[in-house]
Formats: C-alpha cells, structure tokens, sequence
C-alpha cells in the first residue's frame, strides 16, 4: 500500500507512557516498511522551541511550532509520532484541524502510578508548591472527551496498548495489515507450488 501520511498525537500527563509507547509505535510501523519520525517534547525543546519557557503561552507557542513540522511531514506521507503533554483541548484540536490525517491517543494513568513512576520527585515538589505551573496539578490538565484510542498506562501492558493503537492505524488506513507487510509471503498452495516447480528442476 502507498503510505498515506498522518500525525499520531500522543497526549496524557507527565509519566503516563507517552514517549515509551511512541518508541515502541515507531519501530514497529518501520518493521512495516512505513516511513516515520518521532518528535517529543525533551528533544524538541533542546533545539526547535529552546527559548521558551512553561508559561502557558509558551506551551502554546511549543505545540504551534510542532504543528508546523508535523504537518510538513505528514503532508509528504510520513507518519508522525508526536509525544506532548499538550494539556489544552482547544490547542489539541487546532493541532487536528491544521494536521487534517490526525489520530489522538490519550495516554491515562492515576496520580498513584504518575507519582510512583517519578524519579525526579517532582510530582511531590509540585504537590508541596515547589513547583509553579505543573500540569495535573497546578495547572489544569484537560483530558480528551472523545480520543481515537484511550490508554491506560496503569492496567495494560505496553505490548495491549500498542495492539490498540496500530489497530485504529489499520482500520483508518495509515498502516498495513501484519501479512500485508511481511517481505515474500505466500500462501500454503502458493508454497506447495513452488516447492513442486524446485523439485522438477532438482534443487530439492
């Protein structure tokens, strides 16, 4: 199949699984065959968005920027694997609308999980008013009230919520089906015949 391009936008609070399930996504759509590029939050900061801050219109400034290469890229038939907090509905769905080929993935986890997965502490420096502005808990996380796939990083397994997601990329057309992608399969009489036509000619 010609690749169809599309941004997957991996959206949930901090330590809900986004970046390790986007990593996980992205090495099996390219076992796919699928060209793909993963943008995430940390490595996006360190170069594309560096001068800003956590105010919430840097936020907003962060993920325009990031709309801008995402839909570059998905324009050109990649898929795009994009792994931010993005806590604002209002600026998830203009990220939709400016992207078009979108697929929400809401990454949920309970505050327990977040906190125990947390080996900065910061969770707790937040809690305590160290932190100005954490997202979740100083600063309003929005949850997505209808994603195309819902997560919860708390009860699956990361090889479920992978099952989930490339399912929804298969049914919406941005992935192959397993068989379809595999390198030189055939069927069992497909098998059968070629193996009658090598044994005519004495190679088995």
């Amino acid at each position: 199949m010609e690749q169809k391009g599309v941004t997957v936008w991996f959206t949930g609070m901090s330590g809900a699984g986004k970046t390790a399930l986007a990593i996980s996504l992205e090495k099996m759509l390219k076992e796919r065959g699928l060209k793909v590029e993963r943008l995430d939050g940390d490595i996006v900061r360190q170069s594309l968005t560096r001068d800003l801050g956590f105010s919430k219109e840097d936020r907003d400034k962060n993920i325009e920027r990031v709309t801008f290469v995402a839909k570059l890229l998905t324009r050109n038939g990649v898929a795009v694997l994009c792994s931010f907090i993005s806590p604002y509905r209002e600026v998830r769905a203009n990220v939709k609308k400016e992207v078009g080929n979108f697929v929400e993935v809401y990454c949920y986890a309970p505050l327990e999980t977040l906190m125990a997965r947390d080996v900065k502490g910061l969770y707790k420096k937040a809690l305590a008013g160290e932190i100005q502005n954490f997202t979740g808990i100083s600063d309003p996380y929005e949850a997505p009230e209808n994603p195309d796939v819902r997560i919860d990083s708390g009860a699956e397994t990361i090889e479920e919520s992978l099952a989930k997601i490339m399912s929804k990329l298969e049914e919406l057309g941005y992935a192959p089906l397993a068989q379809e992608s595999k390198d030189a399969a055939y069927t069992e009489d497909e098998e059968a015949e070629i193996e009658a036509r090598l044994t005519a000619l004495g190679y088995l």
